[in-house]
Parts: C-alpha cells; sequence; structure tokens
C-alpha cells in the first residue's frame, strides 16, 4: 500500500498540508482476491480514489466503506488494514480527528494480527499526522518515530526522507528548532539521494519555515527560493503554491503587508488553476488576515467568506472552525459585538464536535475578549479559565502566557487588584520562559513586541495600589528585552555564549543614575488614554507621574506623528513640507511639553548644565525632546542638556561599553556619489552641502574627508572598525531594502561590485570600535518602532560597538545641519562631553537660524562622556 503523508509547511495561522495524491492500494493481497470479488472491490476502491481527489470525502467513505464489507467477507484483513487506512485519511482531510483516530486504530489492530510490518509503518505515520492535527505533538512524534523504524527495515529511503519530514515538523511544532533542522536535513540528503526534486523541494520549505519560527528571515527567503527554484525545475505546480504562500507568510509576519498580499496573489493564481480547494481555503484564509492587520475588516470580511464557502464545500469541518475564529475576530475589531459573539459559538460548537482541543480554546479565549469589550468581566473570567485548563492540559505555554494575561486583565477591569497582579506576574514569567537563547534577535524582538501588552498591565495594575518601584522595575522588565541580551552578549569577552542577564532592580537602576550623573525620565504608554513618567535622580529618589490622555482626541502614537507634519519637517537640501493651517509648530510643541514636560517639571534639575537623559516607549522615540516648548516659548534644551536611550539598563551597558573602546583616529565621509539606480529608485540629489560639511569636520578632526567615488562600501568596511570617531554625512534610508526586518540604511558610493548601500543588518554584523557614531544623514535615527526601541540605524551602530551615536528624527536641511555639526566638533576639541558638546551646538546654531526644523532634528543615544 502507497503510504499517506502530509508533508506540512508554513507556519502560525499561515499553516497548511501540501498532500501528495491518494494512490491506488498495490497490496499484493488485491491481487490475490477472487473474482468478481476483486473486480467490485477494486471498482470501488478506484471509485473512492476519485472521490476523494475532488475532495468529496463523505462519498469517498461510502465508497471505500462498501469495499471493506466485501474484503470482510472474504476475510482479507490485508485489504482490510489498507481501506480502513483509507477510510481514516479521508476522515483526517475533513476535520473529523477522531473519527480519523477510531479507524487508523482498527488499521493497526487488524495489519498488527497479519504481521504486515509494511502496512502497521504506514499506519503508525498516518495516526502521527491525526495527533499533529489535534496538537499532540509528543504523541505524534513517538508514532512518526515507529514507522521510521519500519521503513529503515524495508531500506526504503524516499519512504525515510519522508517520516523524518514529519519528525523534523513534530519537532518544530514543540519548538525544538535546532532538532527539527537537523532532521529536516537528513530528510533533504535522501531525497537527493533517490533525485526526488519535489520531496527536496518540500522539505526545503519546511528548514524555511524553521527558520521563519527564528525570525532569520534572510535564511528563510534564501531556502525558499532554493525550494522555488525545485519545485519549478520540475512543474510540480502545487509544490509551487505552496512555496509562495508560505512566502506570504514570511512577509506578513514582518508586517511588509504589500509583498505578503503580491505572493499570496501569486499562489492563489497556481492553485485555482489546478483546483486545489484546500489550498485555495487557506490562501483566502491568509490574504483576509493581511487584511485584517491593515484594519480593512470589511475586506477581510470578504476574504474569510471566501474561504468558509470552499471549506463548507469541501466538508471540512476542521477548516470552518478556523475561518469563523477569523471572521468572528473581523467582527470584534468592527466593534460589532454580538454579531462576532454569535459567529465564535459557531466556531465553538464545530471545534467541539471535532473534539478540536486547541481550537476551542482559542475560540473561548476570543469569546472572553468580546466580553471584556462589553466590560462583562465575570462572563469573561468564566471563558479565560475553561481555555487556560485546556492549554495547562496540553501544555501549551505561548498561549497559556496569552490566557493568563487575560484573565489578569479582566481581573483588573473588576479592581481585584491583588488577584490581577498575581495572576500578571504567572503570565510574565510563563512569557519569559519562551526567550530561549537559541532564537534570534530579530524573533526576540517579535516576540517581546506580542508580550509587551502584559507587561504594560502589571504596571497599571501596580500603580493602582501604589507600588511605584515595583512598577518601574516591571516596566524595565518589559523593554529592551531583546536588545539588552545582543549588547551584553557583544560586551562579554565569552562570545561562544549567551551571558545571563537579568533585568534590573530598584537598587541597580538607581546606581545607574548616579554613574550616568544624570536624572532619568522613562515613560511607559499604558494605552491610548494612559501614560506613566517615572523619573530617576541621580541621587536615587524615584517618583511617577500619572498623565490622562483623553483631552487629546486622538491616540498619543497620531498625534505624535502628526505634529512632526506640523513641525514642518525637510529634506535636506531645502525641500520643504508644508504644515496644516488649523494649529502651528508652536501649539504642537507646547503641547507635546504640557503632556510630557509639566507633570514633572518640578523634579527636573534647574541646572542647565544638569543630564537629563530621556527613555521614550514607542512613538515618543519619534520626539524632538530638546525641541518642546513652555508655556513662555522657553525651548527644553534651553534649560537641560539631554540626551536619550531605549532603556535604563541599555545605559549600563553603554558606559560598559565605552570602557572597552580601543579606535583610533576618525573617518569622515560626505556626498558620496550615488548609483544611479539608488537615485531613481529612492529619489535622491547629491549633497553639496554634505560634502563642504564633511570637509570643514575633517580638517578639525584632522583628516581627510572621503568624497565623491571615495567612499564605497567596500573602502567603509574596511577602515570604519578601526576608527574612535565615524562621522557620515550623506543620505539616510528608512527603507529595509532586503526585506529582512531589520529597516534602514546608508548611502554609499558603488564601485560596481554593490549598489553602496551599507543596511543596518549588515552594520549589525560588524565590530566597531567608536566612542561616537555622527550620522549627519536623513532620517537617520528612525526605523521600525518597537517595544525593543527603534530597530534601525542606531540600535545597529550601537549593538555593533559604538558607545554613543547622533542620529537624526527627520530630514535635515543643508547650511544649518553643516553649522550645527561643525560647531559640536569645534565644542569636543574644547573638551567638552558629547552632551554639552551638542546642546552647545544648538544654542548657537538656532542664533542664526531659529525655526526646530533647522536645528532639533539631532538626538544623542548613549554615552555622555
Amino acid at each position: 500500500m502507497t503510504v499517506l503523508i502530509a508533508l506540512l509547511s508554513g507556519m502560525g495561522s499561515g499553516y497548511f498540508e501540501f498532500p501528495n495524491p491518494i494512490h491506488i492500494l498495490t497490496d499484493k493481497t488485491l491481487a490475490q482476491t477472487p473474482k468478481p470479488f476483486q473486480s467490485e472491490a477494486e471498482g470501488l476502491v478506484n471509485q473512492g480514489i476519485q472521490q476523494a481527489e475532488k475532495s468529496q470525502f463523505d462519498a469517498a467513505i461510502n465508497s471505500w466503506q462498501s469495499a471493506l464489507t466485501i474484503y470482510k467477507e472474504l476475510d482479507d484483513r490485508f485489504s482490510q488494514g489498507a481501506l480502513l487506512n483509507y477510510i481514516g485519511l479521508a476522515y483526517r482531510n475533513s476535520g473529523q480527528y477522531q473519527k480519523a483516530l477510531v479507524y487508523l486504530q482498527q488499521a493497526l489492530d487488524v495489519l498488527t494480527a497479519v504481521q504486515d510490518r509494511a502496512g502497521i509503518g504506514t499506519t503508525w505515520n498516518n495516526i502521527g499526522l491525526v495527533y499533529s492535527n489535534l496538537n499532540r505533538h509528543k504523541d505524534a512524534l513517538k508514532a512518526y518515530q515507529q514507522a521510521l523504524v519500519i521503513k529503515k527495515e524495508f531500506d526504503d529511503r524516499r519512504g525515510q526522507a519522508t517520516l523524518l519530514n514529519n519528525i523534523g515538523t513534530a519537532y518544530r511544532n514543540l519548538s525544538e528548532y535546532n532538532e527539527a533542522l537537523k532532521v529536516y536535513q537528513q530528510a533533504r540528503t535522501l531525497f537527493k539521494s533517490v533525485l526526488d526534486k519535489s520531496g527536496e523541494g518540500t522539505t526545503l520549505n519546511n528548514i524555511g519555515g524553521v527558520y521563519n519560527n527564528l525570525g532569520q528571515y534572510s535564511q528563510a527567503l534564501s531556502v525558499y527560493q532554493q525550494a522555488l527554484d525545485l519545485l519549478k525545475s520540475v512543474n510540480d505546480k502545487a509544490g509551487e503554491g505552496t512555496t509562495l504562500n508560505n512566502i506570504g507568510v514570511l512577509y506578513r509576519n514582518l508586517g511588509q503587508y504589500d509583498e505578503a498580499l503580491k505572493y499570496y496573489q501569486q499562489a492563489l493564481d497556481i492553485i485555482n488553476k489546478l483546483g486545489k480547494r484546500t489550498l485555495i481555503a487557506t490562501t483566502l484564509n491568509n490574504i483576509g488576515e493581511v487584511y485584517d492587520s491593515q484594519g480593512k475588516y470589511e475586506e477581510a470580511l470578504n476574504k474569510y467568506q471566501q474561504a468558509l464557502d470552499v471549506r463548507k464545500q469541501l466538508q471540512d469541518k476542521a477548516g470552518e472552525g478556523t475561518t469563523l475564529n477569523s471572521i468572528g475576530a473581523a467582527y470584534r475589531n468592527l466593534r460589532q459585538y454580538q454579531e462576532a459573539l454569535k459567529v465564535y459559538q459557531q466556531a465553538l460548537a464545530i471545534r467541539e464536535e471535532v473534539r478540536d482541543e486547541g481550537g476551542k480554546a482559542t475560540t473561548l479565549n476570543n469569546m472572553g475578549n468580546v466580553y471584556l469589550d462589553l466590560l462583562q468581566h465575570n462572563e469573561a473570567l468564566k471563558l479565560y479559565q475553561q481555555a487556560l485548563t485546556i492549554y495547562e492540559k496540553v501544555g501549551d505555554k505561548p498561549d497559556i502566557g496569552t490566557t493568563l494575561n487575560n484573565i489578569g486583565s479582566a481581573y483588573l477591569q473588576a479592581r481585584n487588584l491583588e488577584q490581577a497582579i498575581a495572576t500578571l506576574y504567572k503570565a510574565i514569567n510563563v512569557l519569559d520562559s519562551l526567550r530561549s537563547s537559541e532564537l534570534s534577535d530579530a524573533n526576540k524582538v517579535a516576540l517581546f513586541e506580542t508580550q509587551d501588552h502584559t507587561y504594560r498591565l502589571l504596571q497599571k495594575a501596580l500603580i493602582a495600589q501604589n507600588k511605584i518601584e515595583e512598577a518601574l522595575e516591571v516596566a524595565e522588565r518589559g523593554r529592551a528585552r531583546a536588545f539588552v541580551e545582543l549588547l551584553s552578549k557583544r560586551i562579554s569577552s565569552n562570545t561562544n555564549a549567551q551571558p545571563t542577564i537579568s533585568p534590573p532592580t530598584i537598587k541597580q537602576i538607581q546606581q545607574i543614575a548616579q554613574a550616568q550623573k544624570a536624572t532619568l525620565v522613562e515613560y511607559s504608554i499604558i494605552s491610548d488614554q494612559e501614560l506613566l513618567i517615572w523619573v530617576i535622580k541621580p541621587t536615587g529618589e524615584i517618583d511617577v507621574r500619572q498623565v490622562d490622555l483623553k483631552s487629546l482626541n486622538t491616540s498619543l502614537q497620531d498625534f505624535v506623528v502628526t505634529s512632526r507634519t506640523f513641525i514642518g519637517a525637510r529634506g535636506r537640501g531645502g525641500i520643504g513640507v508644508v504644515a496644516p493651517l488649523d494649529d502651528s509648530p508652536t501649539q504642537r510643541l507646547q503641547k507635546l511639553h504640557q503632556i510630557l514636560i509639566e507633570p514633572i517639571a518640578d523634579l527636573l534639575p534647574t541646572n542647565p548644565e544638569a543630564r537629563v537623559i530621556f527613555l521614550p516607549h514607542k512613538s515618543l522615540f519619534l520626539i524632538p525632546f530638546v525641541a518642546l516648548q513652555d508655556i513662555k516659548g522657553k525651548y527644553l534644551i534651553e534649560k537641560h542638556t539631554i540626551l536619550t536611550a531605549p532603556a535604563i539598563q541599555v545605559l549600563d551597558l553603554t558606559r560598559k561599553q565605552r570602557q572597552q573602546v580601543s579606535g583610533k583616529g576618525a573617518l569622515v565621509v560626505g556626498n558620496p556619489k550615488i548609483e544611479p539606480q539608488v537615485r531613481r529608485e529612492y529619489k535622491l540629489d547629491q549633497l553639496g552641502g554634505a560634502e563642504r560639511e564633511a570637509i570643514k569636520i575633517a580638517q578639525i578632526l584632522k583628516t581627510k574627508a572621503l568624497i565623491g567615488n571615495q567612499p564605497t562600501k567596500a573602502a567603509i568596511l574596511q577602515q570604519i572598525p578601526s576608527a574612535r570617531i565615524i562621522h557620515l554625512a550623506t543620505h539616510g534610508l528608512l527603507d529595509d531594502v532586503k526585506k529582512l526586518g531589520i529597516p534602514g540604511a546608508i548611502v554609499l558610493a558603488p564601485d560596481g561590485k554593490d549598489n553602496g548601500l551599507l543596511t543596518s543588518g549588515e552594520i549589525l554584523d560588524l565590530k566597531l570600535n567608536a566612542e561616537l557614531v555622527v550620522l549627519s544623514a536623513c532620517d537617520s535615527g528612525q526605523g521600525k518602532l518597537t517595544g525593543d526601541g527603534v530597530i534601525g540605524l542606531s540600535r545597529s551602530l550601537i549593538t555593533s560597538g559604538a558607545s554613543s551615536v547622533i542620529v537624526t528624527l527627520w530630514k535635515i536641511p543643508d547650511y544649518p545641519s553643516a553649522l550645527l555639526m561643525t560647531e559640536f566638533y569645534q565644542n569636543l576639541k574644547r573638551d567638552y562631553d558629547k552632551a554639552t558638546a551638542l546642546r552647545s551646538a544648538m544654542l548657537t546654531t538656532m542664533k542664526k537660524y531659529p525655526n526646530p526644523i533647522d536645528w532639533a532634528a539631532f538626538t544623542l543615544i548613549g554615552e555622555a562622556e
């Protein structure tokens, strides 16, 4: 009997099957069956196969049941075992997993009785597939391993490869990624040995899925492309569609929704022609999820409904449950709560029918969320507790953490603060346990982002009980964790191991403030309507202020983003952006001052030379703190010496990094020649002002500026590791140039081998020895805003070894920027520390160019000295 195997690929909610077709039975028992019964049985088997290939599973089961009756009359137990396998897999493909297990167990009993080793191996594999569908991955693994033993007995290398693929998927589902990769590589080697390019392509898809799970997106894309090339070479259209779908999942996980839609549409075009309706439904569901992520809920509902129609036609109960769950989420996002509950009830009924415990818990959680939206916390708690019981039973840690978060939120809504705090601490302990050292930095950032809400809820609950210091510890515990781990590993002398680094205690936070000789101001955006501001003085006193944001009549994020337009950001070289007429830049800067500074003004130092280090959160990284203006029209930079950092603990690490600096001399770059394609694609012009700036600064630093064709990427990569001061006056790009989830690039000169773009990802791999890097480039301080800070150029530079970085918050104008930078370096020559040098340069520049847009873009991150 030919093995029916499901090769799994994709990830998360984009998880879907790439099944081999059902083939006719080949066991010798069919050939030995007496006529006319043999002909009748074969006819029924073939009829069932044709029906199953059209996804007519009920009809296929009826045909095979009739054939099974004949084999029972003939006491042909070999063929009975084969048909029981077919029936079991038909139930599996229609989402009726418990029925599938019943028939597969019968098949195992029958085949064991007649000692059909090949049939027993096939059945164990198929049982493993059903366990996988039921999220019983440890049971699936045991079943696959029993099947593999038998495949080895027969020296069936193709069968072994297929089993190894399934074993790898079980390890992957158990988050044992290294083991999964090892097994998948064994499978690939076997597929290569039997010249099976489709099998090899499928395995590459699975390997790409692991890299996707790990956030290693460059590796994932590379492997997916290899899979695509292989599958195209053998005209495996189904495999090609699967791979395109998987690439779409990757881009969706990166938040690159247009790219995701492009690949999903390509996949859909292929599988529509093939008539692969299960894959069609999955792809439509995936497209719906992209629209959902974009806030296009009506369009999402349309795609979900199309997916649901297909799944109903297929009688795919499990798929119906999944899509109904997605539809419920879209209705909730539209605040159509009763409609959401109605759809969730339908999903719940289906998931109970097919005994999908994991799916049932998900739907219970989602229903609880709706009741919480409706302020019915008792109803929500009942549903969350039911979900938690299920998740604890199957040991699903991520979902246990999420459900504990939801329970804590319900207790908080009910003002049961003790229970809320206890539950939320349990949640973050579970979530922290998921942070394996084997995860890549990008995957840690993504993981932490999903957990950010729990930390914010816990801070709110602790503040409500006036536990100020404990809440500050939680705020630090919930920010920049990936950055801290990455930076601590770079600083550590042991490059082979990830150092253990715990979040800072109150005592350590106080010590950091003292060592920095600075007042630390840490912001925490709890919700659209709530802001917490901590102030930690260098003498150790800690205070917190709560700010009600309701007066904004919008989210703080939207207010910050629109305020940048009001300020009037413009491009380097003088291209302006006209501010709206219903407000003025001054009013916006004063409103931001009112929200962010006035509540803590009495806690800030009165000496303008005393340092204040702002630790923003989320959208507040876009704020030009130096330009915030009080009611008397005085800018903050006139009253304080200002720096920024992503987290208090990062300050401790940059201080240690400063002590390790061993670079010599300066590297100065100005106005590199722009490669023509880069110029056209990003609409860039040469920067004469940047060239003049670089030449002046090089003279101050007693070196020669690299300009025009000189600063190629290759030349800069050769010189940059040994420089103590690095100044780059050029274009900065916000784009994720290589689509790897790390936005940002510096424009350098091409050399014929590359386009001259030095990306944030490439900088991350460097080993710098610089005490200061200045990116006098447009938008160099921007990037992807996360709870881990700004993912972009500044983070990459600090991680690669720079203890201090100066970057810009918008597109800087030529002449004011050249003046400011020249003054800054002159001040350094006068032995000012970096923070004081930058403040003095800003005060000088604003006398000639009073508009904040001309001098307030620059921000110093990291060390002042």
